[in-house]
């Protein structure tokens, strides 16, 4: 191997991942003397019942050059501000997690470290009532930043709703544009170097060989390259995430059209609801050790809003990562690289996540050993912080309802979760750890609707007097109320801004 550029690239397997992968690579990388290789096969089928995304995804979608409104209407694409959690501490209690932020910090006095102080003093004013996300969803309504940083509406966060399989379509288009090559056939054989160990070329079905510099495994759960190959490892987490298996089954929307996901805590795991323009996505994640699939199909069916538009599918994983997500020439992303349950809608960004370190790093074709050390070290460090932030949810707890629930609250936990818990209930502070995905308005979101109580609160907030202090947040909160109530209707925004014309959708919405 030499320090030249890289001449070939192949991306093995499709779906979401593949060309997302496929897509930023031939954006960035893009040159007469590099070739793209993308082999998929349509025997191989995808689970599309639809795909909650975090606000990341923006940042990707405009390195691609998407325009927003082409994206939602090509994906049947709904807004997204975050995720309603229904009966996660005990039966009957909701809270939510909304993308932007909570109130404003006041100079070195931070937003979170007042409120804490205020509720100590009596003061019951609800978290969400500083947050214009949780309160525009809980109305249905939707619009996009505007008016800058001195108005609410300017810390507008959002994500997407959508059909994965029409989104991996969508960028199949913009990644064939570009160059790229696809390849229909299955993988049948990998050859590697003899001296190296570095994988040479895949086979595939017809006989054709396909060789590459780099190879970027996007098999999915089985994890051709990176592990039946290069045997890089896995480290299973099953014993924090015991959620090994979902049933998940689209359905017609009845009701408004919601600008957020819903995820309901059930007997052995979660339900999702994710609603796109022409349905909704319906899941059941849980343990296989506590629940049977029988049961989990029953429990979904029997609690849908409308009519199933299919069929049932069952899916198995286990929860964890690969040990090396980077060896020799091959690097896993997508399914290959580990799984992380779906609650907090990460998959997509830890695809990105990749893509994004992979990029930062682009190796020549002599594959320094430092380069594959340190994108190995950022991305377990990525994966190890989200995590403890799903640990969270069903850690901190109430619920005593069922053995699934026991076993929950009282496992072993991390020591770096332990330590953020230790930390929220000595002084109520939060913190962003880095560039961790998960800001401080993510982690006291969770932390208080998962019910942890702080004994004291941030010193800095001593350093405004306590009647300015209730002052300035009532009319943060005044102000945030009345933001909300100019943002329009989710479907009518749809409708008027991102020229979304489906006749059943606009039938749904009209109705409802």
């Amino acid at each position: 191997m030499t320090h030249e550029p890289l001449r070939s690239i192949a991306i093995i397997g499709g779906g979401t991942a593949g060309w997302m992968t496929a897509a930023a690579l031939a954006r960035v990388l893009g040159r007469p003397d590099l070739t793209i290789t993308l082999v998929e096969s349509e025997e191989i089928g995808t689970v599309g019942v639809g795909e909650a995304t975090i606000p990341p995804l923006l940042a990707f979608n405009s390195l691609l050059g998407i325009d927003e409104d082409e994206f939602i209407r090509a994906t049947g694409a709904t807004f997204k501000l975050g995720i309603e959690f229904v009966d996660w501490l005990h039966h009957g209690h909701r809270y939510f997690h909304p993308f932007g932020n909570y109130g404003v910090d006041f100079g070195p006095i931070p937003f979170d470290g007042l409120w804490h102080r205020l509720r100590q003093n009596g003061d019951n004013t609800p978290l969400e009532d500083y947050s214009i996300c949780a309160l525009a969803a809980r109305q249905t309504r939707f619009d996009r930043p505007s008016g800058g940083t001195n108005t609410p509406l300017g810390h507008i966060g959002y994500a997407f709703h959508f059909d994965a399989v029409r989104y991996a379509a969508f960028l199949r288009d913009h990644a064939e544009k570009a160059g790229v090559i696809r390849k229909e056939g299955k993988v049948t054989q990998v050859q590697q170097d003899g001296e190296t160990g570095f994988i040479a070329s895949v086979q595939l079905a017809s006989g054709e060989q396909i060789a590459a510099d780099l190879f970027i495994d996007c098999s999915g759960f089985r994890g051709l390259l990176i592990d039946q190959t290069l045997e890089a490892g896995f480290e299973d987490w099953g014993h924090w995430l015991p959620n090994d298996r979902a049933v998940a089954v689209a359905c017609e929307r009845s009701g408004p059209l919601t600008p957020y996901t819903r995820s309901t805590a059930r007997e052995a795991g979660w339900q999702w609801r994710i609603p796109l323009q022409h349905r909704v996505g319906n899941g059941y994640v849980y343990a296989g050790a506590h629940l049977s699939d029988e049961a989990a199909e029953e429990a979904l069916t029997t609690s849908l809003e409308g009519p199933m538009l299919g069929t049932p599918r069952l899916l198995r994983f286990r929860a964890g990562r690969r040990k090396s997500f980077w060896a020799k020439n091959c690097i896993a992303l997508g399914l290959a690289s580990g799984f992380l349950e779906p609650l907090e809608s990460t998959s997509i960004h830890l695809v990105q996540a990749g893509i994004a370190r992979l990029l930062e790093m682009v190796p020549t074709r002599a594959f320094e050993p430092a380069d594959i050390r340190r994108y190995n070290r950022l991305m377990t460090a990525e994966f190890a912080s989200i995590r403890d932030f799903l640990i969270l949810h069903f850690h901190a707890t109430q619920r005593a309802d069922t053995p699934y629930w026991d076993h929950l609250r009282s496992m072993p936990i991390p020591d770096s979760l332990a330590e953020r818990i230790a930390i929220y209930r000595a002084t109520g502070r939060v913190f962003r750890e880095a560039d961790e995905l998960f800001s401080k308005t993510s982690w006291l979101a969770v932390m208080h609707g998962q019910g942890l109580q702080a004994a004291g609160y941030d010193p800095l907030a001593d350093g405004m007097p306590l009647a300015e202090a209730q002052a300035r947040l009532q009319r943060v909160a005044q102000v945030t109320a009345a933001a909300a109530r100019q943002m329009p209707d989710h479907a009518d925004f749809l409708r008027r801004r991102c020229g979304v014309s489906d006749p059943a959708f606009l039938n749904t919405v009209l109705t409802s």
